[in-house]
């Protein structure tokens, strides 16, 4: 059995905690390996795990010790791996306390996910550290073999298979939301998105249409558009908002394995980030993606990587519908979304059947988690 830190900061709310406790749970409950997650924000880690008590120096949930990161930094003998999450960098003394170890840990930076070229040439590379023995290695996730996969636990597709087969299981699901069940005819769209989408636009073109849409939104997600559309100013969880055929349902923050359900019961899934990205993907939805925004317009790089990737071997028309949206949902181009939505959505049909073909291809791949305990073994040997 080995024994693993992973550090995790607290950049964006969720997406990098959302990252490493699915890795973390993962690693404890399928592995049986022993590990130790720092965060630095458990406010924050609470919305998506109710389990986590706020202020607390160490406590277990899931079979994983939590510990919360701050200063002064305790004194502890470094694990056998240690994960340092998106380029978070350990304390300085517990880097000290790495080098003294004996024999030393392997030292992984767990990397953003991309689908650019460069990646494939990335992956796996080692560093070593410019003034001590270590060594820090990169690793990547990806879609394409050749890097290190998306994280996916072992009962992932028994459980999303049997739970979209089940019209039980789903009214059961609406039920405990406290939402009602769907109406003949209503397409149900999730929405979790950052503040520079374009959520008016996205609304207007859903009233314009002549389908209802019922949408359902985590608390504090574009509560500005919301409020200008509806012209209220209720957000709370259990509102409900309506204007013509549109609907909106405001839910409290959902743990991990009810936001995946959410995902698996709706007919369009808008996610953001890297973690909802990638239940996206596994749910076999149509997804609309709203990608992280970085400096110097590397998140557009990165959007056109994927939507590439994505997009290889569509029918022509298809990928264009695909590809406009996806662009103008992440500009905000309203022009642009309203009358990109009525294309997008007459493709959905196919666009599920694509879901299924990319979840596929995705798989071939192997899960992060064991991929990556494996990289780690090989340098452990």
């Amino acid at each position: 059995m080995r024994s693993w830190d992973i550090f995790c900061t607290v950049i964006d709310n969720y997406g990098d905690i959302g990252v490493c406790w699915r890795l973390a749970r993962q690693l404890a409950g399928e592995r049986a390996q022993r590990v130790r997650l720092w965060v630095d924000d458990l406010a924050s880690f609470r919305r998506i795990c109710p389990d986590i008590a706020q202020d607390v120096e160490s406590q277990s949930i899931q079979g994983v010790e939590v510990r919360w990161w701050r200063e002064p930094f305790p004194v502890v003998r470094p694990s056998d791996i240690v994960v340092e999450a998106f380029a978070c960098n350990p304390p300085a003394s517990y880097v000290a306390a790495m080098v003294a170890r004996q024999p030393q840990p392997v030292w992984i930076n767990l990397e953003f996910l991309s689908a650019e070229n460069w990646v494939l040439g990335c992956h796996g590379l080692p560093s070593p550290h410019p003034s001590s023995t270590l060594v820090k290695y990169f690793f990547f996730p990806g879609f394409v073999p050749g890097t290190g996969g998306l994280l996916a636990e072992r009962a992932l597709t028994q459980a999303r298979e049997e739970f979209q087969r089940s019209a039980s299981a789903q009214a059961r699901f609406w039920n405990d939301l406290g939402v009602p069940a769907p109406r003949a005819g209503e397409l149900q769209v999730s929405l979790f998105c950052y503040p520079q989408a374009g959520v008016s636009a996205l609304l207007r073109a859903w009233a314009a249409g002549n389908e209802p849409v019922r949408c359902l939104v985590p608390e504090g997600t574009a509560n500005a558009a919301l409020t200008e559309f509806f012209g209220v100013e209720n957000l709370a969880p259990g509102a409900a908002l309506r204007r013509g055929g549109v609907e909106v349902r405001i839910l409290h923050f959902l743990d991990q394995d009810r936001y995946d359900r959410l995902l698996w019961a709706c007919d369009v899934n808008l996610v953001r980030g890297e973690d909802s990205f990638v239940r996206g993907q596994w749910a076999l939805r149509p997804l609309l993606w709203n990608i992280y925004p970085q400096q110097e317009d590397a998140h557009s790089r990165k959007l056109q990587a994927f939507l590439a990737l994505y997009c290889a071997g569509m029918q022509p028309e298809m990928a264009a519908a695909v590809t406009q949206l996806w662009q103008a949902w992440n500009t905000g181009d309203a022009v642009a979304i309203e009358s990109a939505w009525p294309v997008f959505r007459r493709y959905r049909v196919e666009l599920e059947a694509h879901a299924r073909l990319w979840s596929g291809r995705l798989a071939k791949t192997g899960d992060l988690a064991n991929n990556l305990a494996q990289f780690c073994e090989n340098l452990l040997k």
